[in-house]
């Protein structure tokens, strides 16, 4: 930097050196630099959480950026193979009541010779499931298709036991995993194997597609959410050469892959991004098209959505953890190194947020009083940077998913970023616990065959209690309710807009985690003229 861009940056009328003398004033009868102790309380922290989240926000407008840049780059098959080979499906089900008859129907009409096919039901189920599953698979084996059922009553490993236990008694050398809430396409397998003919190639992921995305506002906000994930972080990573992860499902495996990268391991709740990692480490290329589609049911209760996300974000940390410190020894390019730890890392912005939400209204306050010139030149890049990243990421999934229709998105954009807000305290409990290495069962989510409006699910099984987590998300809702009303009592009506993100967020999460269900059966006891006139497109 030159002599002269120093000399501007530490002029007396630079903006940032008078905030900074500010804090640090100048006691004209002890010619010493006093600190304002109330500011640095409050603004070191502050500040510090604005810039962590900045970092990871620029890095999602590069991650969107490279996704743009490589979007032309189309995954293609190497080849065909001439004698197709035998290829293993396996169906990990848990308490899978309501939607195995449907998992089952789609599998059985997969366009693949039957000879080459295996079908294995990997059943841990506890409940009524077992007698369903085993019943449905019997009468498709006497129908000639090539299912089997296996019945574990130990559930050790969970669901990476599961996947473990079927591989040794598979014959296939080719591994696709569905799990219960998903449909596959009858030309799902062929679309993947193909991609095979390339021997370093390990795994071929598709890509999710939502057959209750119209269900409710809930389900538009995660459909959202989830195409961002499978547009820009999976198109960009895999378009720019870094590596990315399988994604439990809606895949398939080369099996020499599986058993080159160590197997199936149960130590994380995300067993396929801790496969996933190891096999790319040891050298096997990860496909993803995005043109392979399977279609899959979003889980419509948000207690249900809320333990989803709670176990994605835990077990991401977990791999973080196990895998960062190999990663950053191996041999691997730098930025494949701070890719993979962008990736993993992520979900540490939730406790970071949770600790924003505290001191954000002392910080207003002092900020406030520091002027409004301050304010727009610190703060403003640093919320552009932090907060904008999110909706410009998703936003540009959605324009590329809906060329015609994306404009539709940007009414949920700000439901999204407040639903974001409201996961934080559920998600800051998983993460935290993954730091300080405390374990706990995969809790799977709810699987209630929910399609359209007209289905019902308030008194099926499975649905998820609140616990204790709604009612500080509730008072957190009551602090930002008075946040807000200082923010106009103030004037600080610049803030007001962000403010209301973190209310409605928190009140959402919270009342909705309680009174969903109750609220629900309100809607349906009420006559379908009654339904109507109130508007069906009303939604919880």
């Amino acid at each position: 930097m030159s002599y002269l861009a120093l000399a501007i940056l530490a002029a007396p009328t630079n903006p940032l050196v008078r905030y900074v003398h500010r804090l640090f004033r100048k006691d004209p009868f002890q010619g010493i630099y006093t600190t304002n102790a109330f500011d640095l309380t409050i603004l070191i922290p502050y500040f510090t959480i604005l810039i962590i989240l900045s970092i990871y926000g620029i890095h999602r407008y590069h991650l969107t950026y490279l996704y743009l840049k490589n979007r032309k780059k189309q995954a293609k098959p190497a080849g065909q193979f001439e004698r197709l080979p035998r290829v293993t499906i396996q169906l990990p089900i848990f308490n899978e009541r309501y939607v195995i008859e449907r998992l089952l129907e789609a599998v059985t009409k997969i366009d693949y010779p039957h000879e080459l096919l295996e079908i294995q039901v990997l059943d841990d189920s506890t409940d009524e499931t077992v007698i369903v599953a085993s019943r449905l698979v019997s009468e498709y084996a006497r129908a000639g298709y090539p299912v089997s059922y296996h019945h574990r009553t130990n559930r050790e490993g969970y669901k990476a036991g599961a996947l473990a236990e079927g591989l040794k008694e598979s014959r296939g050398e080719f591994i696709t995993i569905f799990d219960a809430d998903f449909v596959p396409l009858p030309g799902v397998i062929r679309e993947m194997v193909h991609y095979f003919t390339d021997p370093k190639v390990g795994v071929v992921q598709g890509r999710w597609t939502w057959v209750n995305r119209h269900y409710s506002n809930l389900t538009e906000v995660e459909a959202i959410l989830l195409d961002g994930h499978f547009v820009i972080e999976h198109g960009g990573r895999h378009s720019s050469g870094r590596f990315f992860n399988f994604n439990g499902t809606a895949g398939m495996w080369r099996r020499a892959t599986i058993e080159d990268a160590g197997g199936w391991e149960h130590d994380t709740l995300t067993e396929d991004t801790d496969l996933s990692y190891r096999a790319q480490l040891k050298g096997w290329k990860f496909v993803y098209d995005p043109n392979i589609t399977c279609p899959s049911e979003l889980p419509v209760e948000v207690n249900a959505f809320k333990s989803q996300q709670a176990r994605w974000a835990k077990g991401l940390i977990q791999v973080a953890k196990k895998m960062l410190p190999v990663i950053w020894r191996s041999d691997q390019p730098r930025h494949i190194k701070v890719e993979a730890t962008f990736h993993l890392t992520a979900n540490l912005a939730y406790p970071l947020m949770v600790l924003f939400s505290l001191i954000l209204l002392p910080a207003m306050i002092v900020r406030f009083y520091q002027g409004w010139f301050q304010m727009l030149y610190l703060d403003l890049p640093l919320f552009l940077a932090s907060t904008c990243s999110v909706s410009s990421f998703y936003l540009v999934a959605q324009c590329e998913l809906y060329p015609r229709g994306w404009w539709r998105a940007c009414r949920f954009m700000p439901f999204l970023m407040a639903t974001g807000i409201g996961l934080t305290l559920s998600n800051t409990k998983a993460v935290v616990e993954a730091l300080v290495g405390r374990q706990s069962e995969f809790v799977r989510t709810p699987k209630l065959r929910v399609e359209g409006r007209d289905d019902n699910w308030e008194r099926k099984k499975y649905l998820k209690r609140a616990g204790w987590i709604p009612a500080i998300e509730i008072g957190l809702a009551l602090y930002f309710s008075y946040t807000v009303a200082y923010s106009v009592y103030a004037e600080n009506y610049l803030t007001t807009p962000f403010l209301m993100l973190f209310f409605i967020g928190y009140s959402y999460m919270g009342t909705m985690s309680l009174l969903q269900a109750p609220l629900r059966r309100a809607w349906n006891a009420l006559p379908s003229f009654a339904r109507q006139r109130a508007g069906e497109s009303a939604t919880y």
